[in-house]
This record gives structure tokens, C-alpha cells and sequence, in this order.
């Protein structure tokens, strides 16, 4: 046993003096976690999350035990790796990555899934994710990224687990009310989302196997929201936001701030859901210059010359759709809390680590 011991305690030795040399060998593969760091000052965020959070205010105590920088980088790793709380306590005690991206060390303490959940839902609550947003935006111009070229504007399903109620519970819930049956059930209560809405999402029917392609587009159920976005088509950053649920119309959503006034161009390119009377006069009396898409004539086939045009715009359009791959490929993004305000925070969580990657990538072309 003595022996065996003795054993054991050199293998330990070995390991903590070869931790440096795993380190450095993780940053030859290639550690994302890495590249966030060298690349943003995390300390920028500082200000916003001490004023949400309202450290000083507070009559429990002092301050909390885990600086919330570190705290904030903690939901980064999440939003990358589309980890729940329970699983990132785990990965953060077990990942060397994890541990140095967070600043600690083998000796130092872990927060538990509790406190990363806590820590979220007070940014939550105080509506901490637009600020945080907007600081690193403000980061972006000032290191020369400024909005130019015109934007693309669109939006994308964000699914969430589905609901299983009954139709007298749908009625209700549509209605802004609480089922009365679960009016006395709190802890059914809190487990039932009742901001997120059911939308039909058209795709194009697939060719059949003799080549004909049916007339009728395919029409797809989905539940949760959407993620509304505007990016500059220069630099392809994400530059205004918006998250609602999955029924609210994506043409609406362009009068209620989602459009950059500090574009350097004047330009907007948008898909069909976005062309009606109401958005055309809004754009000309804010001096925007329409390229949304065009739509089929009723009953007619679409005039050559449109269709040629609609064909120029799809060209620039499409670089928004690269976007949403990269949330939901790379991201995972998919709504696994409860409520509109839980879902803004998820969301915006992947836009802004989405311009952090974006912000990477721009800067290693630039000196490439």
C-alpha cells in the first residue's frame, strides 16, 4: 500500500508540472476559448454587469463571492457549447480550456449550477443583455467597424420544447390569462411557458421522382420564438436585435427599431415578409432606400425584369442566412427556459458571441 501510494503521489507530481506543457498544447489545436480572450478585453463589460447586477445596493451582505466578469464569461462558455448549469459545473472542474479561460486554478473553487443560474436570472431581471449588447457594438466601431454599405435584415425560428395543453389552456393562454386549473399549482405553473407561440414555416416541396415539383409549398409547424436581426453588409455584424415570439410577424418588427440609423448606407435588403406599404413609407420617410424582395402577382406568373431584379437582391440577402447558420449549427440555439425575458437573454447571448466570433475572424483576415 506504502508503496502503491508513493506510486499514485508521483503520477500527481507528474501531472501538475506537465499542466503548462498540456496548456500550450491545447493552444497549438487551436483553443476557441483562447482566441476570445486574446481578442476582447472582457473588463469592458465590467460596468454594465456591476450596474445591473447592483452589487453595492444590496442589504444581504457584500459583494458575492465570484467577480462577475468571470461569471459572465462562464454563460459565454455556455452560449458556445449550448451547456445547461449542471453540466457547465462539471465541464469547468474537468476542462483545463475551461479553467483558464475562467482565471482558475486546480486549487480554486468552482461555481455550482445554482450560482450560474442565479447569476443569469438577475442579468435576467434587470434586462442586462441590451446594455451588454451595445458595449461591445460600441468596442466594434471604436476599433474601426463601423456600419456601412447598407444592412440586411431578417429574422429565424428559435424552437423551444413544445407545450402539451389542452385547447381550453391555449384559449386561455392567448387570451394573457392563467388556466384557472393552474392557478393553484405554482410548481406547474413555472414549468409552463406561456410567451412562447406556435407559427407555420413554408418551405419549398421537394422534387418528386419524376422531376415534378408540387405546386403547394410544404408547411411546417414550430413553437418558440424568433430572433429579429439587422446586420451591416460590409462587415456582416449583427447591429440591432429583437426577440419575440414565433407568431409575431417578421414585417412589423422593421418600424420598432430594428434598422441602424448609423449606417453609412442607406440601403436595406429583406425577403418578401418584409415588403408592404407601411414599411415602404416608413424607410422613404427615414431615408432608407428600399431592396426588399418583391412579390409573386396573385394568380400570374412574376414579370421577367422583377424576377431578375429579386435575383440581384438574393445575392446580398443571403449573407444574413450565414448568420443563423452559425447559431444554430455551431450554437446549438434552442430555448430551454421558461418565458419571453429568459428567451431575450438566450438570444442576445448568441448574438453577441456571435459578433465575438465574427470580431475574431475580421481580425485575422486583416492581417493575414
Amino acid at each position: 500500500d506504502l508503496v502503491r501510494s508513493r506510486g499514485l503521489g508521483d503520477v500527481y507530481k507528474r501531472q501538475f508540472f506537465d499542466i503548462d506543457d498540456r496548456l500550450a498544447r491545447l493552444s497549438g489545436l487551436g483553443d476557441q476559448l483562447e482566441a476570445f480572450s486574446r481578442a476582447v478585453d472582457f473588463e469592458l463589460f465590467r460596468p454594465e454587469l456591476e450596474k445591473a447586477l447592483s452589487y453595492s445596493a444590496g442589504s444581504k451582505g457584500g459583494r458575492p463571492p465570484f467577480d462577475p466578469v468571470m461569471m459572465f464569461r462562464i454563460l459565454v462558455i455556455q452560449t458556445i457549447n449550448t451547456l445547461s448549469d449542471e453540466r457547465t459545473e462539471y465541464l469547468i472542474n474537468d476542462r483545463l480550456s475551461f479553467m483558464r479561460f475562467l482565471g482558475l486554478g486546480l486549487s480554486d473553487r468552482v461555481p455550482d449550477a445554482k450560482t450560474i443560474w442565479l447569476f443569469r436570472e438577475r442579468l435576467t431581471k434587470a434586462g442586462a443583455i441590451g446594455p451588454l449588447f451595445e458595449r461591445f457594438d460600441r468596442m466594434l466601431r471604436d476599433g474601426g467597424y463601423i456600419p456601412m454599405s447598407g444592412q440586411i435584415v431578417d429574422a429565424s425560428l428559435v424552437a423551444a420544447p413544445r407545450q402539451r395543453n389542452t385547447k381550453a389552456e391555449k384559449a386561455d393562454i392567448k387570451a394573457g390569462k392563467i388556466p384557472e386549473a393552474w392557478q393553484d399549482k405554482p410548481a406547474k405553473l413555472r414549468h409552463k411557458d406561456r410567451d412562447a407561440r406556435w407559427t407555420v414555416k413554408f418551405t419549398k416541396a421537394k422534387p418528386q421522382e419524376d422531376g415534378t415539383v408540387p405546386a403547394v409549398d410544404l408547411a411546417i409547424p414550430a413553437f418558440g420564438y424568433k430572433n429579429h436581426i439587422s446586420i451591416d453588409r460590409r462587415f456582416r455584424l449583427i447591429r440591432r436585435w429583437k426577440a419575440t415570439d414565433a407568431s409575431a410577424h417578421d414585417g412589423a418588427r422593421l418600424r420598432e427599431g430594428l434598422l441602424d440609423r448609423s449606417n453609412t448606407g442607406s440601403s436595406v435588403w429583406a425577403d418578401t415578409a418584409y415588403r408592404s406599404s407601411a414599411n415602404e413609407t416608413f424607410m422613404d420617410k427615414n431615408g432608407f432606400v428600399s431592396k426588399v424582395h418583391h412579390k409573386k402577382p396573385p394568380h400570374r406568373e412574376m414579370p421577367a425584369p422583377t424576377r431578375r431584379a429579386n435575383a440581384g437582391k438574393s445575392v446580398i440577402r443571403s449573407r444574413v442566412e450565414h448568420v443563423f447558420a452559425d447559431q444554430k449549427s455551431r450554437m446549438g440555439l434552442f430555448i430551454r427556459t421558461v418565458g419571453i425575458r429568459r428567451a431575450e437573454m438566450k438570444i442576445g447571448m448568441a448574438n453577441l458571441v456571435y459578433n465575438i466570433r465574427r470580431f475574431i475572424y475580421l481580425e485575422r483576415i486583416s492581417t493575414a
